[in-house]
């Protein structure tokens, strides 16, 4: 017998050398594949728009090493006679391998997607990095905790205790931190929705600022008298939120009096007026113009128009040259503003005395 049909542990030399000379190429080969395809889809990837490609090659940039060393080994067991035991104990680590390797490639799915989101969010809300860093920490946790779970179950480990008590444990922590994890998810409910982003002007209740940062657990905003507003997330998402920079436009209502003794032609014609001064300026829509109501000392006028752009300051110089313009043609019209005022009518009468009472003056 030669040293070639010597045993080793149920085999011989020249398969215990078969064996490795499979795992060596198995090993090679899958290398040189991973190598292959990444560099020509990279390539690929810079000349196409789709992202498709690009999550393909960051996912096989990713495969490790060991993963490729023990598929490698597991393969080459096909060429060897291995006891149950040692055949249980090779499965059950190539399947932890597997099971590592899968969470490494839906962490990196998840860092993917979420760097993408982030570099589409960020010019318009500088929070968003903030926020999607915490939500890819979750993210990961959650895949990290499952894959620990099914590598417990695989080692035999009866995992149904842990996680009742996990889940019992869980239950009291969530119950002890609700306000800071309340604020956390109403954050990333801000983030994802978009009620509101930095830069928008808001008004939560009588409180009204710009928002300067969106924070895990606060939003702050900076208020016209400068100083800086703190809310709770939780409490800002629960609140009713008025957004004025997604306006499209403002809608203007205003009112004016003028006195009782205005002639009813000119009374008739200041709607008419009033739609020509406020379709004289380039961002108004003129919407209506009436004569409202008899006031206890004036004659109420009602005018609406509407601000084709949201910018208050815009809107603020509209309606100073509006109340300009409406001023002088007033004046130009002899047409009197009213202002509070009371006349009182007095009628002096004659005493009278009753014909009884009266005397007659001695003769």
């Amino acid at each position: 017998m030669t040293v070639w049909d010597t045993t080793y542990y149920g085999n011989t030399v020249r398969a215990w050398l078969f064996a490795l000379l499979l795992m060596a190429v198995v090993m090679v080969v899958l290398k040189l594949l991973t190598g292959v395809i990444l560099r020509r889809l990279s390539a690929f990837a810079k000349k196409t728009k789709t992202e498709l490609d690009d999550l393909v090659a960051d996912l096989i940039a990713r495969t490790k090493l060991f993963f490729l060393l023990i598929v490698s080994i597991y393969f080459a067991t096909f060429a060897l006679s291995l006891p149950q035991t040692a055949t249980r104990v090779i499965t059950t680590v190539a399947m932890l391998a597997l099971l590592i390797q899968a969470a490494i490639w839906a962490s990196g799915f998840i860092s993917f997607w979420l760097t993408r989101q982030m570099k589409r969010k960020l010019e318009e809300d500088a929070a968003t990095a903030t926020t999607y860093s915490a939500l890819r920490f979750l993210s990961k946790l959650i895949v990290w905790s499952a894959v620990l779970l099914l590598v417990l179950d695989n080692l035999g480990v009866d995992i149904t205790t842990l996680v009742a008590g996990l889940g019992v444990g869980g239950i009291a922590v969530a119950l002890a931190v609700q306000n800071i994890l309340g604020d956390l998810f109403a954050s990333l409910s801000i983030v994802l929705d978009k009620p509101f982003v930095i830069g928008d002007f808001i008004i939560v209740g009588d409180l009204l600022g710009t928002v300067e940062k969106i924070g895990l657990k606060t939003t702050r905003v900076r208020s016209l008298y400068g100083e800086q507003l703190v809310f709770s997330n939780n409490d800002l998402l629960q609140s009713r939120i008025r957004n004025y920079k997604r306006m499209f436009e403002r809608r203007i209502v205003f009112h004016f009096g003028v006195t009782y003794q205005t002639p009813y032609e000119k009374l008739a014609a200041i709607p008419d007026l009033v739609r020509e001064i406020v379709e004289a300026q380039e961002k108004a829509r003129f919407d209506r113009a009436h004569f409202k109501e008899y006031g206890d000392f004036s004659l109420n006028f009602e005018v609406v128009y509407y601000v084709q752009v949201p910018d208050y300051n815009v809107y603020m110089d509209i309606q100073q040259a509006i109340n300009l313009a409406i001023y002088k043609r007033f004046e130009d019209e002899e047409i009197g503003f009213a202002y509070p005022t009371q006349t009182i009518y007095m009628k002096e009468e004659e005493a009278s005395i009753p014909a009884l009472e009266r005397k007659e003056p001695p003769k």
